[in-house]
């Protein structure tokens, strides 16, 4: 059993569907107050501000503790949430006939090891359909999720090439997280 340190529904989707036990306790990390524009420097900075929230409320002695974060980056761009549907669009604009990372970064610790791990995932997309965009923004997916995209819906259809785990882009390398439990 596991203490996950997200308030993401994709994340405990994955520990489901990998039959990985854990209970679910979010924080309230600020993630508008980390400066750092480069993509690897903001997501290291936003999921060890949601570890050093967790661990000071909860420690790691009666369970391990995991806490992530994901970040989207097109053309060296930081993209994060979108703020609305002008932001949902000119970043799905963006990534549209080209190549977009996500980068995931998870702290597992337990009273055994403590391990920090930077994943990526590269896809190239082809041209999103205007229309399959404009409803998929309409539909209010694309809010909540780092760059706007979802690789497990929208985009899928629009994949030419990838690079790394699915679960990557999801928000949590379940693939490299098996291997510490």
């Amino acid at each position: 059993m596991i203490r996950l340190g997200s308030n993401s529904p994709t994340r405990v989707k994955l520990l489901k569907e990998n039959n990985i036990k854990f209970i679910q306790n979010g924080g309230n990390f600020d993630e508008n107050s980390i400066k750092a524009l480069n993509p690897k420097s903001f997501v290291y900075e936003a999921t060890l501000g949601k570890y050093n929230e967790l661990f000071k409320k909860y420690g790691c002695e009666d369970m391990p503790l995991l806490v992530a974060d994901s970040v989207v980056t097109t053309n060296e761009l930081l993209l994060r949430k979108a703020k609305d549907v002008n932001d949902a669009k000119k970043m799905l604009e963006l990534q549209s006939g080209n190549k977009t990372s996500v980068i995931t970064c998870m702290i597992y610790h337990s009273i055994y090891k403590k391990v920090i791990d930077l994943s990526i995932t590269t896809y190239e997309f082809k041209k999103f359909d205007k229309t399959d965009m404009e409803e998929y923004i309409k539909s209010g997916e694309c809010f909540g999720k780092a760059g706007a995209i979802m690789v497990e819906g929208f985009c899928k259809p629009y994949i030419k090439s990838v690079v790394g785990y699915e679960s990557t882009a999801m928000g949590l390398c379940v693939e490299k997280l098996k291997l510490y439990l």
